[in-house]
């Protein structure tokens, strides 16, 4: 379920000749490291960028960027930044690359890909002669920073409190932007995504104080807060999460439901993510088969299939990934609100 759940804690490996890698220069400068070079803006560096752990102080634009991070690859993209090494975590794609950010590489090579399965790789990162680390969308710990840091300046979470993997896809964006010296275009990625947001509110009314929710039936059944990136999907487009659940939730990305709580779930709008073949299962559900959200059709089931743009993209929510969910996402919320229970949402 590790697609779908980010561990509370990652595990620290041992940081084994960590100067001699930083030193060693064996990493060679790609073309596609050079193009983070193309387009700074005037006045760009240098910046001092504070996160969870301190100040990442960038003299000048990075040539190498590692991403220990689980989603900033596709900021970087978006503004003409190839990294070097990008964190594996959901769908075990090439250089660890959607389709949608896959198509902005161009020519540049795929990036290498790091594992997050026993937390940072810091040897591997250290191979890649990174002049910045970029982890907004993690669960860096001080231990882990320190160790980042002795390698290269690197952006951990924000500095505001909120929880780890709850990044949102415009801090993230605006935060690559302003590391890479691109902090103007970056905004203006973000003002086009929030555009078609508005667009589609205003095309939507049906939307407007919505109850919606977005649930997993891993280990019963798991709740994605309002802090958590698909939560604010809907949130963005007008829906209202339901208090209650930050009752069981509280200040963390998500949490599991007991069955007596289960009918927490019954909002207007229930979106769920089934594991492959787990949809017909979960339909069958004892617990479930009362909800109103049951019998009047306003269950969206997006079942687990890694070769499904939309399924990966409502989990991996970024500036490049958002068309994608707007566009399939849109149409279900829509036949689930029609208030026919045979529209197949």
């Amino acid at each position: 379920m590790r697609k779908f759940l980010r561990p509370v804690v990652l595990l620290v490996v041992p940081l084994l000749a960590l100067t001699a890698a930083c030193g060693s220069g064996s990493a060679k400068e790609s073309p596609a490291a050079a193009s983070a070079q193309g387009g700074v803006e005037d006045g760009a560096f240098p910046v001092t960028i504070k996160n969870k752990w301190g100040d990442a102080v960038i003299k000048e634009a990075p040539k190498r960027v590692v991403v220990v991070g689980l989603i900033e690859q596709d900021a970087l993209l978006a503004l003409g930044v190839a990294p070097v090494g990008t964190t594996e975590w959901f769908g075990d794609k090439p250089g660890a690359l959607f389709p949608w950010a896959k198509e902005k590489l161009g020519d540049a090579p795929l990036p290498t890909v790091l594992s997050d399965k026993d937390g940072i790789q810091f040897e591997k990162v250290a191979g890649l002669a990174p002049d910045l680390i970029i982890g907004l969308y993690s669960s860096i710990t001080a231990a882990d920073y320190k160790k980042l840091e002795a390698i290269a300046p690197t952006v951990a979470q924000p500095a505001d409190g909120s929880a780890d993997y709850s990044v949102t896809w415009q801090t993230a964006t605006k935060t690559v932007g302003q590391a890479v010296g691109k902090p103007k275009a970056a905004a203006e990625l973000v003002a086009g995504i929030e555009k078609q947001f508005a667009e589609t509110r205003a095309a939507h009314p049906e939307f407007q104080g919505k109850t919606g929710l977005m649930a997993s039936p891993w280990e019963g059944y798991f709740l994605y807060g309002r802090q958590d990136p698909r939560s604010k999907v809907l949130a963005d487009l007008g829906f209202t999460l339901p208090p209650e659940m930050d009752k069981i939730v509280g200040d963390k990305f998500g949490a599991n439901l007991s069955a007596e709580r289960i009918a927490v779930v019954d909002q207007q709008v229930l979106v769920w993510f089934p594991p492959k073949d787990g949809t017909a299962k979960l339909k069958a559900d004892p617990l479930l088969k009362n909800l109103k959200a049951r019998a009047e059709g306003r269950e969206i089931f997006i079942e687990e299939n890694y070769d499904d743009e939309f399924y990966g993209a409502t989990s991996f929510v970024s500036v490049l990934s958002l068309p994608t969910v707007l566009k399939h996402l849109v149409p279900k919320l829509t036949a689930a609100l029609d208030g026919n229970p045979t529209t197949t949402a």
